[in-house]
């Protein structure tokens, strides 16, 4: 009985992820189909022959309609909006999990209170504050990536720090007693003990924010949407939307592109994915 379940449970996950896989296939196929297929058939009919594939979608999209340029931009955008946070995060966890210092834990769970608060109620405060500083300083924050990293980490940061914070302190703490009883710095028992052995919820943390911060488009269009030549592809594409709206081929080479990169960051590290957030959701 026991194997049955467990193989119906097996049948029925494939089927779900078989039925969530078939928009992605779609949008694949579609990006390889000529203009006037796409507008007169379905996707589906592109898998019986005689087939008719084409490379002239992406080559529009990556030379003329500047795409190319869009994913560098993406690229510089989302990197250090990835790896910024991560690092400041991992510093704040290992303070709050192993280091004691007056009010420890109220800060944290102020810190863990901020993640209610939406993206939306922050945008106008925060443009407020980049205004003042151009005033004071004259560097311009807006339309710069400066700002956008500061963005993205100032959003990420509560997320980070609590699922961080929640698998250090789930470690063994005979690791840190031996270590400082040899002599080791909170900065020695960082790097050596703590970083090599929180790969996992490293990795999770990577793909969640990488993602996000890829997937982003209210916050690209609100401090890069006035300058094009920096538009990540969110903002580019959703341009593409308005102008091309009726020119399917173009729109789903575009999208394909956009969503191959994050494909490829979580099939690789997917298996430390699960690893991490179930350690850093149950231990603490």
């Amino acid at each position: 009985m026991s194997l049955v379940n467990h193989s119906l449970v097996a049948v029925i996950v494939i089927l779900i992820a078989l039925v969530w896989s078939v928009p992605t296939l779609g949008l694949f196929i579609s990006s390889f189909r000529p203009p006037s297929l796409i507008h007169a058939t379905g996707w589906w009919t592109a898998l019986v022959p005689p087939w008719s594939f084409t490379i002239q979608n992406y080559e529009n999209v990556l030379h003329a309609q500047g795409l190319g340029q869009a994913f560098l931009n993406s690229l510089i955008i989302a990197i250090p909006g990835t790896i910024i946070p991560t690092l400041v995060a991992a510093f704040a966890a290992y303070a709050f999990a192993w280091m004691e210092f007056p009010g420890r834990d109220w800060i944290f769970l102020t810190i863990v209170a901020l993640m209610v608060i939406p993206v939306q109620m922050t945008l106008i405060p925060v443009l407020g504050l980049y205004t003042m500083f151009t005033q004071a300083t004259g560097l311009q924050l807006t339309g710069n990536y400066v700002g956008i990293w500061l963005m993205h980490t100032a959003l990420g940061l509560p997320f980070a720090v609590y699922l961080l914070r929640n698998f250090f302190a789930g470690l063994p703490s005979d690791l840190f007693e031996s270590a400082r009883i040899d002599g080791a710095s909170n900065i020695n028992i960082f790097f050596r003990i703590l970083l090599p052995l929180s790969v996992p919820s490293l990795a999770s943390l990577v793909i969640f924010q990488f993602m996000w911060v890829w997937n982003d488009l209210l916050v690209a269009l609100v401090f890069m949407g006035g300058n094009p030549d920096r538009a990540p592809m969110t903002v580019t594409i959703a341009n593409l939307v308005n102008s091309y709206g009726s020119n399917w081929e173009v729109l789903t080479a575009a999208a394909f592109i956009s969503m191959a990169l994050p494909l490829v960051i979580f099939f690789t590290l997917q298996r430390y994915f699960v690893r991490g957030i179930l350690a850093g959701s149950v231990k603490g």
